[in-house]
Order: structure tokens, then C-alpha cells, then sequence
């Protein structure tokens, strides 16, 4: 059975983030591994994943395409696990790959998050594991930054999806049957403090303006904290220099449908 709040097979859920990414994006391709601070997008974001406490490993989901041979390169240099699956078909490439790190728990991020919060993510995954719903979110009631991203939900359920539904949209936005379907599945919508929220400010990158507000985010921060910033620092940096806020201003994420 899947949905519905069912319990987690095992009290000691394997809980594995992982990272959507490729070379071939329409509107900035090669975006994940561009330059910020000196270092690949990619890298950038796997660094902030990995202060993440309740994340038991990570792994990336890339594509066959030849294109995704620089992400396989890079992924292997680093010792981090990749699966290379379907450049279409994104929920069977997820599902695959969390299949072969034998997950019990997804925490699925876009590869273009290089100033995600571990801080969120943990949250995220401490209130599903603490029962009684089947995906916490912060995705479809903005409250944080754009980017700011955490889902989580059960592998099982996910493997589901995967094994019924055909629909296009679904099979493109990995977790999109889930929202589309409040009445089989228990959805928590994780909402950030008033020193975390400002949903109208752009941190994922998309667009070469949001590589130029990213970089500059940086610049700024890393020499002081490194990669250990949070979203409360980026917000309060905004504040200071309200100019980088119009960096991005104008770009629009697509609707899934």
C-alpha cells in the first residue's frame, strides 16, 4: 500500500538526497558545472548538502546522453555515486538511481540549488521521519526563497508512481502525482521563520542572471563563512545591498503543466 501515512518498513530508514542535474538545460546549458567562487554550481551545492545531518548519502541522476559525460567525470573524481539514466523520463532516472543506493527514504533536489540550506533539509527530513505524512515540502506554499528546496518522501511510494503512471508531466517532474493528489497522500508543507521568508527572491539558477546574483552571493560570503552561509545570511545580504535583488527580479520559473 502506498500513501495514506503508512510507517516506514524499517526504524532505521536509509534516507539518500538526489541531485536532478545535466548539461543540456534549455535556458543556460552547462549551468551545473559553470564557475561560482571558483568552484562548479555542483559542486557548490553537493558541499551544502553535506552539512546536512539527517542525509544518510547523496547521489546524482544524470542523463545517457554524451553530453552528461562531463558530469559522470566530474561525479567519479569526486567519489560521489552517479546513475546515468533517461533524459526524458526524469522519474524513472530518480527512482533508478535510488533504487541502486537501496533508499528507503528520497530527498529530492535540482541541481540548480547551489545555495540550499542544510538547515531546511534537515527539517525536512525530521518531520517526515517523525511520522504520520508521505511527503514534507517546501516547494508548493513558497514561504522560503526560490531554491531554497526540500521533498521528501518514501521510496516505495515513489517506486509506484513510477511503475503506474504514464502521464508525461509526471514522468518529466518527478513529484508532481504527489501534489496533484492530496486525497491519497498526506502532504506537509514546511513554512520558514520571518528571518528565512522572502518567497519573491530568485537563489536557483536558470537563468545568466541568476548565475550573476548567485556568483555575486558568493563573492561576498565565502570569504568570511565558506560554504556555511544560510538562506538568513543571503536575505540579510539582500537587504544590505538591495540593488542584488534586481539582479533576477524579471525571471520566471515554468509551470509544470
Amino acid at each position: 500500500m502506498t500513501g495514506a501515512g503508512q510507517p516506514l518498513a524499517t526504524d532505521s530508514p536509509r534516507v539518500v538526497a538526489s541531485i536532478e542535474a545535466r548539461m543540456s538545460a534549455a535556458r543556460l546549458p552547462g549551468k551545473v558545472l559553470m564557475d561560482v567562487a571558483g568552484k562548479p554550481a555542483l559542486e557548490r551545492l553537493v558541499r551544502r548538502l553535506e552539512q546536512a545531518k539527517e542525509l544518510d548519502a547523496i547521489v546524482l541522476a544524470t542523463t545517457t546522453n554524451p553530453a552528461d559525460d562531463a558530469l559522470e567525470a566530474w561525479a567519479k573524481g569526486r567519489g560521489l555515486p552517479c546513475y546515468r539514466g533517461s533524459e526524458d523520463d526524469v522519474l524513472d532516472r530518480v527512482v533508478q538511481a535510488q533504487r541502486m543506493m537501496n533508499s528507503d527514504v528520497i530527498v529530492e533536489i535540482c541541481g540548480d540549488a547551489p545555495l540550499l540550506d542544510p538547515r531546511v533539509v534537515d527539517q525536512a527530513v525530521e518531520t517526515f521521519l517523525a511520522g504520520g505524512v508521505d511527503v514534507v515540502s517546501t516547494t508548493q506554499n513558497l514561504t522560503w526563497p526560490q531554491g531554497i528546496d526540500a521533498q521528501v518522501f518514501r521510496f516505495t511510494d515513489l517506486a509506484h508512481v513510477a511503475e503506474t503512471i504514464e502521464d508525461p508531466a509526471v514522468r518529466e517532474h518527478v513529484s508532481l502525482y504527489f501534489y496533484e493528489h492530496p486525497e491519497a497522500y498526506k502532504i506537509h508543507h514546511l513554512t520558514a521563520p520571518e528571518t528565512e521568508r522572502d518567497p519573491g527572491v530568485r537563489l536557483q539558477l536558470d537563468y545568466p542572471e541568476d548565475l550573476e546574483l548567485i556568483r555575486a552571493v558568493y563573492e561576498r560570503m565565502d570569504a568570511e563563512k565558506g560554504d556555511g552561509f544560510r538562506v538568513a545570511d543571503i536575505l540579510a545580504l539582500l537587504n544590505r545591498e538591495p540593488a542584488l535583488r534586481e539582479i533576477n527580479r524579471h525571471c520566471e520559473e515554468k509551470a509544470a503543466r
